[in-house]
């Protein structure tokens, strides 16, 4: 049961932020919001071994850089930035791992097409609302979300696979609701998958094996 414990907490405090805690005031609200994330970074941390590696490290800012996005997201432009440099350190912990198939490299195709599909709506809205300064950032995040979903299958942990593309899924309904077309449960949508991707992700750091570029268990 102890081992399980931070798990279950980290669940609890996601579900009471996404269906239980008020919007305001905004402070009481972004208390609840990031209690949640302080408790991945201290369970990635438990999941780190002695000897860490570069991916250990890299998946660790990562995260860190995302509570910062999370605490910055209502200056848009700033929280973006953060997440931005949050997926960049994803990669680049995902590329010391990366174990290539021809399997694995075709995936590349339906991300590739699902991250232009989304570029056009997307660049198509923020022109006809006349919001043309988002473009080269939300054009730029999409295409390091997209390349961070992709190194993650190249490495074939199956946490982190599963984690990045509940990420993709995540700040894709968030585009579609802030830009696009806004939906009355795309904020619980939003954080189900944002919540449950960065636990995959850190929860992928036990997999690695020090001081190699190999991972336990795989999904390919």
């Amino acid at each position: 049961m102890v081992l399980y414990r931070l798990p279950i907490l980290i669940l609890t405090t996601s579900i009471v932020y996404i269906f239980i805690s008020p919007s305001e005031p905004f402070v009481f609200s972004l208390f609840f919001k990031v209690i949640p994330m302080i408790l991945i970074i201290i369970y990635a941390t438990e999941q780190m071994p002695p000897d860490k590696n570069a991916t250990h490290w890299f998946i660790l800012i990562g995260l860190c850089f995302c509570i910062i996005g999370d605490a910055t997201l209502h200056w848009f432009i700033i929280g973006l930035t953060a997440f931005l440099l949050g997926h960049v350190s994803y990669t680049l912990g995902f590329i010391k791992q990366r174990n290539y198939s021809l399997k694995k490299g075709i995936a590349i195709i339906p991300i590739t097409a699902f991250a232009i599909w989304m570029g056009i709506q997307l660049l198509t809205s923020l022109q006809e609302s006349g919001q043309q300064h988002l473009i080269i950032p939300v054009i730029a995040y999409i295409t390091i979300i997209s390349t961070m979903a992709f190194t993650a299958i190249l490495t074939g942990n199956r946490w982190a696979i599963i984690g990045s593309i509940l990420f993709l899924i995540s700040d894709s309904i968030l585009s579609w609701n802030m830009f696009i077309s806004s939906f009355s449960i795309a904020g619980d949508l939003v954080m189900l998958t944002y919540y449950s991707a960065q636990f995959l992700i850190a929860h992928s750091l036990f997999t690695i094996v020090p001081g190699t570029g190999n991972t336990k268990p795989i999904i390919w």
